[in-house]
């Protein structure tokens, strides 16, 4: 009867204490644990082209496909922020080594209900680009602008200024890309093209994701 009670008292004692860890748990940390189960059952490749952010990376499903011949790890996560890619730095990025890092990343940050500022939005990709610098000296930084998502069309302004802001910053820097996707979204009298969107006017269909693939391509290191 003992050993019952004493089971049982164990079981509810690691119920308890899962169901502190999961609410303890940061954002996203799950994708992370998945990324690491994945990376268990396949080594990823040496010194790959990480590509990681938010939703626009993560349902990329046949990037691979898209860039065939480089040694592609995507490590985007739907829904992520700066904060969240700063978070996670030291477990999908440096880990891999990686002789380029592909940046999708801050949409997010500016729709956040928080109302956050280009003036604020834009210091957090300053603190992800140097704490990858640092760390990987010799690796290139290549960030791909934030895309005009119809459903976001109220958030323009500060998109472009965020825009602006990091491709004068990555001018100052050494080894870095800054890969305008902006522009060649719109028509030809500037609109949004909706066309390249699925339902919810945010995440891309494939003709939106070949518009990346053509544009991406060129600068992508052998």
């Amino acid at each position: 009867m003992r050993k019952i009670l004493f089971f049982l008292l164990f079981l509810l004692i690691g119920s308890l204490s899962a169901s502190a860890q999961a609410q303890t748990a940061p954002a996203f940390w799950s994708n992370i644990q998945a990324f690491k189960k994945q990376d268990s059952v396949q080594a990823p490749p040496a010194n790959p082209i990480v590509f990681v952010g938010s939703s626009s990376f993560t349902r990329w499903k046949d990037i691979h496909a898209s860039f065939p011949g480089y040694p592609i790890v995507n490590r985007g996560f739907g829904g992520s922020t700066l904060v969240d890619v700063i978070r996670y730095t030291y477990e999908i990025i440096l880990p891999y080594q990686p002789k380029q890092v592909v940046i999708y990343c801050g949409e997010n940050d500016l729709a956040s209900g928080d109302s956050i500022t280009a003036e604020e939005a834009v210091p957090r990709f300053m603190t992800l680009f140097g704490m990858i610098r640092t760390n990987l000296p010799n690796a290139r930084i290549s960030f791909v602008s934030i895309k005009p998502s119809p459903s976001r069309a109220h958030i323009q302004g500060k998109v472009k200024e965020a825009n602006q802001d990091i491709k004068r910053f990555l001018k100052k820097q050494k080894n870095t890309d800054y890969i305008d996707v902006y522009a060649p979204m719109l028509d030809a009298q500037g609109n949004m093209r909706e066309e390249l969107y699925v339902g919810d006017r945010l995440h891309m269909k494939p003709e939106g994701y070949s518009i990346w693939q053509g544009i991406i391509s060129p600068y992508l290191v052998k």
